[in-house]
């Protein structure tokens, strides 16, 4: 028999608010966190806007001299994974340590430090580069200090798949338990990459929206006019328990992953294959690993980035795997309201799909104005809605193709 695995915490900084409680309200009021850039000049760039984390002090959880040695990502992991912890219940020790590991993925990781770090090496020459520059700047340090923080000496990695980043770790992690190679798993993603190389290069791209005079309106999934994403960020952290642990322990239990899909497209550096592939077979290979058919999946937390091609390639997948139960789901973006969080979506967007099956309540996607022929899906507009929820699947795509896709269960005892 296979062993089953829940999640007994959460952890998450966010656009809209810190900690489960707080993000899940604001979710669920259909809030947007997006406003005018206030970490840098942004006046010539295309994209003025994004979603910034609001009042965040690092050093209310952690150790100051710590915190001068963290990049942002790293501290956002670092608050969420003591909150999710803290949330479980779950005590690290020399008796179960080695059997607790770490799994955070990001996209970018410390890009914030590598542009301080080489504007003094421009301005002030190489011998005034910190010696904490590598370890501050490298994608795998949101996992290691997570671990050094916890004391969890179990399985230990970083995901680097662009969007799909956070989706993958969790996934990673349900599998590390199944196989019994752990107890528990830390897992999610982090990303703080509102800098000014960062969103020149995404503005390069014309990846982003340009709705620059109501910041508030410019994150707008499925709707017809939908001109680019938001960037966001933040951090979504799990605590994933083998379920006869967490029953001992009497731990919470938030919800049971039940499935994980990955897929590649094999198609483009950034565009999604168009008739969907790389989707529907992530889709469809978590549906096979919990053994339930498209018919049972009640809610789609989608990937939805407001995108004029992704949301249509998205909603097309959709209807290839769903059929006729395609027009019953409920498919909604949080991305409306918390921009597109990159590696650290996948983390953010798993939680709300635990809390959509606890509570019984779908989260909007705000912004939905003028409907799209080619999305034409109920996307839960603009108000959350009240439904039973018992299965729920969430979306991510990343760059160079690289999909994925979880399955949870809302918990039944």
């Amino acid at each position: 028999m296979q062993r089953r695995v829940v999640a007994t915490g959460l952890g998450v900084v966010s656009p809209i608010g810190n900690g489960k409680d707080a993000f899940w309200s604001a979710l669920c009021a259909g809030v947007s966190g997006i406003s005018r850039i206030t970490s840098f000049d942004c006046s010539g760039y295309t994209c003025r806007m994004a979603a910034e984390v609001k009042d965040f002090d690092p050093s209310s959880h952690l150790d100051k001299k710590d915190v001068r040695r963290m990049d942002r990502f790293v501290q956002f992991a670092s608050v969420a994974a003591l909150m999710a912890m803290n949330d479980a219940k779950l005590d690290i020790n020399a008796h179960n340590g080695n059997d607790v590991g770490v799994m955070i993925g990001s996209g970018i990781g410390g890009i914030l430090t590598w542009e301080e770090q080489h504007r003094i090496l421009l301005e002030k020459g190489a011998d005034r580069v910190s010696p904490f520059f590598i370890p501050m700047m490298i994608s795998n340090m949101a996992s290691g200090q997570v671990s050094i923080l916890l004391s969890a000496k179990g399985p230990n990695t970083t995901t680097v798949t662009a969007c799909a980043s956070g989706t993958h770790a969790i996934g990673d992690a349900f599998q590390a338990i199944r196989r019994g190679e752990a107890q528990a798993m830390v897992a999610g993603g982090a990303e703080a990459a509102i800098s000014p190389l960062s969103m020149a290069g995404f503005c390069s791209l014309k990846a982003l929206s340009t709705r620059n005079e109501d910041p508030s309106k410019a994150s707008r999934p499925f709707d017809k006019l939908r001109d680019g994403f938001v960037m966001g960020e933040g951090a979504g952290i799990v605590i994933l328990e083998e379920l006869t642990s967490a029953l001992d322990r009497q731990a919470p239990i938030y919800g049971e992953i039940t499935g994980c899909g990955m897929s590649g497209d094999a198609y483009h550096m950034t565009a999604p294959c168009p008739d969907g592939d790389g989707a529907v077979r992530a889709m469809a290979a978590a549906l096979k690993s919990a053994g339930i058919s498209p018919q049972q999946v009640d809610y789609i937390n989608a990937h939805g980035t407001s995108t004029p091609l992704n949301d249509a390639v998205e909603s097309t997948a959709i209807r290839a795997l769903f059929g006729k139960h395609a027009s019953q789901l409920a498919v909604s973006s949080t991305k409306s309201m918390t921009g597109h969080l990159l590696g650290a979506a996948g983390g953010v967007e798993f939680i709300a799909c635990l809390l959509a099956c606890r509570d019984s309540v779908v989260p909007p996607t705000i912004n939905y104005e003028v409907p799209d022929p080619a999305c034409d899906l109920d996307y839960v507009p603009n108000q959350a809605r009240r439904m039973p929820v018992r299965f729920a699947l969430s979306n991510s795509f990343g760059f160079g193709g690289q999909n994925a896709a979880l399955l949870v269960k809302r918990w039944e005892g």
